[in-house]
Order: C-alpha cells, then sequence, then structure tokens
C-alpha cells in the first residue's frame, strides 16, 4: 500500500474478510469501497467488475483461503478480476491447508498479480511476523524502494530457517489437522444449534441458529475452560469461529457444545 497509494486513493475490500487490509488502508490515507460477498462467502464477481469500472481503485485484497470463513476462491473467478485495470493482492496465509496449489506460478502470467505467503499458520511462528510474497518484476523495483531497512528479527530468522529443515515434520502436522478438520466439521453438524461451512483452512467457521446467542456461547465455553472465537461485527453477528486443535481439544469442545443449553 505505501508503493500504490496516495491519500485519497482507493482499495476494494470484500469482507466478511482478514480485517488489517481496511485497517493499513486508513494508515496510507486511503479509502476502502467494501462488496460484500455472497451469503456463500463467494465473490461477487460482476460487482466487483461494476466497482472497479465506476470508482477506479488503485488494488484488490483477496484472500484464499479467507479469513473467517474458510472458502476458496475459484480459478475462473480469479481470472476474471486479474483481467481487470487493479492491482490484485492474493492472501495465501492459509493456503497449505486447503489442499490446492497456490497462485505464485501465476505472477509470471500477471503483471498485476501480488501473492502474499506466510510462515505464521502451517508452521505456527505467528509471534515472529515471517512472511513472504510473489511480486511482478516491475512492482519489486519500487517496494525496494518504500520497504523498512529491518526486515526480520534474528529470532524469526532462524525458527523460519528450522522450518524450511523440517519439511516432513510440517507435513506430517498439517496433514494431521486436514484429518482432525474434517472429524470436527462433521461432529459439528451435529450440533442442533449450529451450522459449520465447509473449510480449507485450519478453523470453522459455524452459524449460531436455532434463536441461540453466540456471545453467551462463547462466555459459556470459556468459562469451562474452552475459548472459540466470537464476532460482533454486523457481516458476522450469528457466527462463532472453532479453531482446529489435536483430537482431545475436538473432544472437550464437543462435550462442552452438548452440555450447553
Amino acid at each position: 500500500m505505501r508503493c500504490v497509494l496516495e491519500p485519497g486513493d482507493k482499495i476494494l475490500d470484500c469482507p466478511p474478510t482478514f480485517t488489517m487490509y481496511e485497517f493499513d488502508a486508513a494508515v496510507n490515507g486511503a479509502s476502502v469501497i467494501k462488496v460484500l460477498r455472497k451469503p456463500d462467502f463467494s465473490l461477487d464477481v460482476e460487482r466487483i467488475e461494476e466497482v472497479v469500472r465506476l470508482e477506479k481503485p488503485k488494488c484488490i485484497f483477496l484472500t484464499s483461503p479467507n479469513n473467517p470463513d474458510g472458502s476458496i476462491i475459484k480459478d475462473e473467478d480469479l481470472s476474471k478480476i486479474l483481467k481487470l485495470p487493479i492491482l490484485v493482492v492474493l492472501d495465501e496465509a492459509y493456503i497449505e491447508f486447503s489442499g490446492i496449489e497456490s497462485k505464485m506460478a501465476w505472477v509470471k502470467k500477471h503483471e498485476n498479480l501480488i501473492v502474499l505467503r506466510t510462515f505464521s499458520k502451517r508452521a505456527g511462528l505467528a509471534g515472529l511476523r515471517v512472511g513472504y510474497g510473489a511480486f511482478p518484476l516491475s512492482i519489486i523495483e519500487y517496494l525496494w524502494r518504500a520497504k523498512q531497512p529491518y526486515n526480520v528479527s534474528v529470532a524469526a530468522e532462524v525458527a523460519a530457517c528450522a522450518a524450511l529443515q523440517n519439511p516432513t515434520y510440517l507435513e506430517r502436522v498439517k496433514d494431521a489437522l486436514v484429518q482432525e478438520r474434517e472429524r470436527l466439521f462433521m461432529l459439528l453438524k451435529e450440533v442442533p444449534y449450529l451450522n459449520p461451512y465447509p473449510s480449507y483452512s485450519n478453523f470453522i467457521l459455524c452459524e449460531v441458529t436455532s434463536g441461540k446467542d453466540p456471545k453467551k456461547l462463547k462466555e459459556d465455553l470459556a468459562r469451562m475452560g474452552v475459548m472459540i472465537r466470537y464476532y460482533d461485527k454486523k457481516e458476522l453477528r450469528g457466527y462463532v469461529r472453532v479453531s482446529v486443535g489435536k483430537p482431545e481439544h475436538t473432544d472437550a469442545l464437543i462435550k462442552c457444545l452438548k452440555l450447553w443449553t
């Protein structure tokens, strides 16, 4: 954003999604045009095309798998958006859990595509802030001018290198997590007041139904020793999110959910 935005410029955001895009746009003096996702959390591509034509935003931020629902962007939808006169920033923070290929190779074919990746999720290095990306050569020159002089800390560099040296371990952990995600999803479907959404990530978003209060659910579970995510923003009011953990974590959650009334 520091490279491409001037105060008064616009970006395009597709909520519900990761909230930092909107925050960083404000830091750079830009305004945010929001194109809400459809009820199934897929992109409203026709509306995106219309907004790009009328409002001429500088860039659009897309997350696949999306945070907080875990859905992925269809190749045909991404291809349509890449044909628009806009810089497309694709955030693949959770791609390793999806079973689909990263779109990093697409950067060679599209001068307006940036793909962002991270060690935070799959390698569990969230607090160390190690990320990377694939950028068109035409953009890299300007990124070097805008980047801060200090990149990652020594501790973060050591941790990232250790992660890279242990691909077999990381793959084993990822496979176990994906397997547990599917078990958790099936168990959540059996809870009468929850409607879980299929996820390609390491969490599952659930709609709280039957007139139940999602905030009370979150607070009561916390008192039982189980933490889940509750949302108070209007796009996600009525939803909670559950992270995938070990089998014993799933068992503890399901036990508490069955006790809750």
